[in-house]
């Protein structure tokens, strides 16, 4: 998806999902794992595209955190792509990366915020970023396509570098307003 932003009058198209897959390319991720997201499309297209780079479909976002983990064993940068409702669904398997000291980088586009349609949405996004920090995991957010390599870049040296958990949260403004769709019959 591509945000439009404005510099000096002039309109300047930013592709910040390719900006975040470019920067993790640049810190030697070689996996992406993810259950499917519209917010994460165009970087999951990327990866899949991409033959230096594995990507995995997963049935559940803990099995994210296991396959991280299980890369990191085998000598791969791995990231986990997912929606701020699977939050909830890692919140135990987090501690394998905890007491086993793995590095973890996360990219979790959020819901529950901007211009939310649905309601069941909105309990998890307003828990996403403290149920993260209360498991140990540093919290980051985008919420400007122009931050997007940036803080990436920071989230991948302070996870392979420091041996952190780490998590950026995308701000659902970044992704837009989602909408049910109908099929015509």
């Amino acid at each position: 998806m591509n945000v439009a932003a404005y510099e000096k009058g002039v309109e300047k198209v930013i592709d910040w999902p390719g900006d975040i897959f470019g920067t993790l390319k640049s810190a030697k991720v070689r996996q992406l794992c993810y259950v499917p997201d519209a917010g994460h499309s165009r970087l999951i297209t990327l990866a899949h595209a991409d033959p230096d780079m594995q990507a995995t479909v997963l049935t559940t976002e803990e099995e994210g955190i296991a396959l991280c983990a299980g890369a990191w064993l085998g000598g791969d940068r791995p990231v986990l792509a997912m929606q701020s409702s699977g939050v909830g669904n890692c919140i135990n398997m987090l501690s394998l990366m905890e007491m086993c000291r793995f590095p973890l980088l996360t990219l979790v586009t959020m819901r529950g915020e901007w211009a939310e349609f649905n309601p069941w949405q909105v309990p998890m996004g307003r828990a996403t970023a403290a149920s993260l920090e209360l498991m140990g995991v540093t919290v980051l957010r985008i919420e400007a396509p122009e931050e997007a390599a940036e803080v990436v870049s920071a989230a991948a040296a302070l996870a392979f570098d420091g041996d952190q958990r780490v998590a950026v949260l995308i701000s659902q403004r970044m992704i837009g307003r989602k909408k049910w769709v109908e099929e015509s019959k």
